[in-house]
């Protein structure tokens, strides 16, 4: 945790869901500006920053600190369930679960 830079977390989430930082900004609702300035200038984000931007990320701040203990019980198929999920719109989350759903009843 040392070596831990949160830039690089949010670069990295960001290259998971293949999101611009437009998105991420748009998800989050902060400024494009702020978080294009936080990223190039190497400004590290203030707690209610950080707490938007997981927000927007659907994750909770402990996940974006500890993104391997989140996940710690997860087969390979469930973590990437999982992050796919997340990078949905609200919109196609619903109906990602209605598919699920869907697809469990006929088992």
């Amino acid at each position: 945790m040392d070596d831990f830079n949160p830039l690089e977390r949010i670069k990295e989430l960001c290259a998971e869901r293949n999101w611009s930082y437009y998105q991420l900004a748009k998800a989050s609702g902060i400024t494009y500006s702020t978080l294009s300035t936080m990223i190039n200038k190497q400004n590290m984000p203030s707690l209610p920053t950080l707490q938007k931007l997981c927000h927007g990320f659907g994750i909770s701040v402990t996940d974006f600190f500890e993104p391997d203990k989140s996940l710690s019980g997860l087969t390979k198929e469930q973590s990437q369930c999982l992050t796919l999920f997340t990078a949905l719109p609200e919109k196609d989350k619903q109906l990602a679960l209605a598919y699920m759903k869907g697809l469990a009843k006929q088992l």
